[in-house]
């Protein structure tokens, strides 16, 4: 499941070998937790630290995780004050400056605040994190986002842990088309179709969780959604055929036998 030589997926100047980001949230056990990652592929793993900074719970899950890309993310952060102090944290309890920034507005749908999104993201760029938001499928919104300095925007497919998979397919292809950063297709994600749907569209990657956390058998998903990651990435690349409203036949028509 690892991506050809040929296409490497790079942020902030690191080339990673799976396009799969995982989260490790609402697994039934910390053992499937991290078995599940280890079927994914995924070299990436995503963490709240509100949960991992808690004394005596989360630490398990770093314990678990070694060797692995840790991106924490500000998960339940309603400001942009609140995202940036939790970022720092983050910086602190991990050793790391990649962060996934979550800034909420809405909590029954939760979506993303913008105005105190781009404020938290300008303020972390600034200080040296490596910022990689999630936001709403926007074209101008990402655009604002990677102009400020963000190493990849993360636009939502749907509601967070709804599996809806991509809900405006015309939005993502869009932004995708038009982002000079990489694009991670975050939220939404509910079987390994949705995730090929979404790199058949130019994602560099996605991100997910409660689709394989809550799934009948999250390591098989797991595998199933590394699979799903890759192969979509070899057919955006391969360039589908076009969309027809007749048949064609596959075979020549001339030279058939008793023709």
């Amino acid at each position: 499941m690892t991506e050809p030589h040929d296409d490497p997926l790079v942020i902030a100047g690191i080339t990673l070998g799976s396009r799969l980001f995982i989260g490790t949230a609402g697994y039934p056990t910390q053992s499937i937790m991290a078995e599940s990652v280890a079927a994914s592929g995924a070299e990436v793993v995503t963490a709240s630290i509100r949960r991992v900074s808690l004394q005596g719970h989360g630490s398990d899950t770093v314990s678990k995780l070694k060797g692995y890309r840790f991106l924490p993310n500000t998960a339940g952060c309603e400001t942009a004050r609140d995202a940036i102090m939790t970022a720092e944290l983050a910086r602190e309890a991990l050793d790391t400056t990649w962060i996934k920034v979550e800034v909420i507005g809405d909590r029954e749908t939760l979506y993303p605040d913008v105005a105190e999104l781009l404020e938290a993201c300008r303020h972390l760029v600034e200080d040296g994190f490596t910022v990689l938001p999630y936001c709403n499928d926007d074209p101008v919104v990402c655009q604002r986002l990677a102009d400020i300095g963000c190493a990849a925007v993360m636009p939502m497919g749907s509601l967070i842990g709804s599996g809806m998979g991509v809900a405006n397919p015309a939005n993502l292809e869009l932004i995708c088309r038009r982002s000079p950063v990489p694009v991670i297709v975050d939220a939404g994600i509910g079987t390994a179709s949705d995730a090929v749907i979404a790199m058949e569209l130019g994602a560099a990657g996605c991100l997910l969780n409660t689709a394989v956390a809550k799934a009948d058998d999250p390591v098989r998903m797991a595998r199933a959604m590394g699979h799903a990651v890759a192969a979509g990435r070899l057919a955006h690349r391969a360039g589908r055929i076009p969309r027809r409203g007749r048949a064609e036949p596959s075979s020549p028509q001339l030279g058939l036998v008793g023709s």
